[in-house]
């Protein structure tokens, strides 16, 4: 598929066919985030793969279901989020945080070393390592969009980061950037509005303001 094409038809799925990816699809898959450019030069970066279901299971257990509409509308306002489209994109997304982690035909838990407190920088460069696991992720997204499959990605709230790393036996000096999810989509599933954005309002030639 054209790169090209692959961005353009990329979309955050979170309406899965439990249906399982065969391991040489998610290898080729992950070979392509393999290929994605890393601040240290050495890509160390890991990924767990959930297929045992009960695992799975215990996994996302620590995540809130069953969220009411008022409570995703404190969330919200909490946020700041008042862009009607933004909102819906919300509301369509929160309550399906679970089922979507649970139902995806893969589900994989990224890992990336970070030798600096992840939460304590001292600068922006600090940050080297978490950014560049996003630059592999995102190839991954794109690259399971050219094999007809789309993804998900769920950050970790509160407790969940550390109930991963133990249920795993992860690493101390590794962290876990996102659940990721990827899946052949549900017929059914619902194509939630986008904010499309013009590239000319967003370009500034020599400084922001004129």
């Amino acid at each position: 598929m054209d790169i090209y094409k692959a961005i353009y038809s990329r979309r955050s799925m979170r309406d899965f066919e439990e249906r399982e990816i065969d391991i040489d699809t998610i290898k080729k898959i992950l070979d392509a985030g393999l290929q994605a450019p890393s601040n240290s030069h050495m890509r160390e970066w890991e990924f767990i793969i959930i297929n045992d279901k009960s695992t799975r299971l215990t996994v996302i257990d620590k995540i809130h279901r069953d969220a009411t509409k008022k409570e995703i509308e404190n969330i919200l306002d909490e946020w700041k989020a008042f862009d009607p489209i933004q909102r819906e994109s919300y509301f369509d997304a929160i309550p399906k945080q679970y089922k979507m982690l649970l139902t995806a035909g893969c589900l994989i838990i990224p890992c990336f070393r970070q030798p600096y407190p992840l939460l304590k920088p001292t600068e922006i460069s600090s940050l080297n390592y978490f950014a560049s696991i996003w630059c592999c992720i995102e190839n991954i997204l794109l690259a399971a969009v050219a094999e007809g499959i789309f993804g998900v990605t769920r950050i970790p709230l509160g407790e969940e980061s550390q109930h991963i790393k133990a249920l795993l036996t992860i690493p101390e000096d590794y962290e876990v950037p996102c659940y990721l999810a990827l899946g052949y989509p549900d017929k059914s599933a619902k194509q939630v509005k986008q904010n499309m954005i013009k590239v000319e309002e967003r370009i500034h030639f020599n400084k922001w303001f004129q």
